[in-house]
């Protein structure tokens, strides 16, 4: 192996932290890993690493090189990304972030089809809730709500629209009862979304809308998927997007509350960098997105109106 390609190995383990996590990562041996990296260091007159039962850290004279090693490394990943976009195939690593409930619902049961129609894709996802900054953490794209786009560089694409709808658990609603209006609802345990967030300000179909309150509740989370969960488990009641809520629907596990109530839907999009310059890998996965949901909201727009809603409890 030349010295280039253990300059590379070296900058994986200072990154990883460890040599058997380098190794995980380039699919490789911890020997063989730890056998080139003692090559380099016979190669260059210096111990780069401090190895120590818990991983590696770089020495003085390590942390320099690696500085050189990282460099190298960034040009060879601009070198591998200009020829997979010069041959329009799409290969390479693809970094997204998702929403925590659609990635869970939505997402992740779809990747298998995107995965086996592009083979040469490896995909490391992340999911939270939080606002992303796709250049500064090096994502190829991000699925949000369309409210939460606000880097004004950030191209964003519609997957589809997004229905929001009332719900509880039956064990809830035979507690507490099911609220029939907004006045009613406004004294049940409504759960809440973590910090100032837009969405636990409840309105109808117009934000003016004077049966509009802030939900009041003994229980928040800081996603969407929490409250869900919460909304399962009878805590109170939520609002949830429809893709999540519908099958519980059928299943009976959730109730449809106050099913006449339409707030406002918002968009689903997918977030990406540079249009004209997009990597094969990153196009790939937005067309498979715009494609495989883009008749989601008509399918689950017709089912939930198939959930009754109970009758008012005495």
């Amino acid at each position: 192996m030349d010295i280039s390609a253990q300059m590379l190995i070296f900058a994986t383990v200072v990154e990883q932290g460890s040599i058997s996590a380098a190794a995980r990562s380039m699919g490789q041996t911890p020997s063989a890993v730890s056998k080139q990296i003692a090559l380099l260091e016979d190669h260059v007159h210096h111990r780069l690493l401090h190895r120590t039962r818990t991983g590696v850290s770089p020495t003085q004279e390590g942390q320099e090189f690696y500085q050189k090693c990282k460099a190298m490394a960034e040009k060879f990943k601009e070198a591998e990304a200009l020829i997979s976009i010069l041959d329009g195939i799409p290969r390479g690593k693809l970094k997204i972030a998702s929403t925590v409930a659609f990635g869970k619902s939505m997402l992740i049961p779809a990747l298998p089809k995107f995965m086996e129609e592009n083979p040469e894709v490896q995909v490391s996802l992340d999911l939270s809730d939080r606002e992303v900054e796709l250049q500064s953490e090096g994502l190829d794209a991000a699925i949000c709500f369309s409210e939460q786009c606000k880097e004004p560089d950030i191209i964003s694409r519609r997957i589809m629209k997004s229905r929001r709808v009332l719900c509880a658990s039956p064990a809830y609603l035979e507690r507490r009862g099911t609220p029939q209006d907004f006045a009613e609802l406004a004294q049940h345990n409504c759960l809440r979304l973590a910090g100032k967030s837009e969405r636990n300000s409840w309105f109808g179909i117009k934000p003016d809308n004077e049966h509009g309150f802030e939900t009041q509740g003994n229980f928040e989370g800081n996603s969407t998927d929490v409250i869900y969960r919460a909304a399962l488990a009878g805590v109170g009641i939520a609002r949830l997007p429809c893709y999540i809520a519908e099958k519980k629907f059928r299943s009976n596990e959730l109730v449809h509350v106050m099913p006449e109530y339409a707030p406002p839907s918002t968009d689903i999009v997918v977030m990406f960098a540079d249009k004209r310059n997009l990597a094969p890998k990153t196009r790939a996965f937005i067309d498979f997105l715009v494609m495989e949901f883009r008749d989601v909201p008509k399918l689950f727009d017709d089912r939930a109106g198939v959930a009754p809603s109970p009758q008012k409890a005495s």
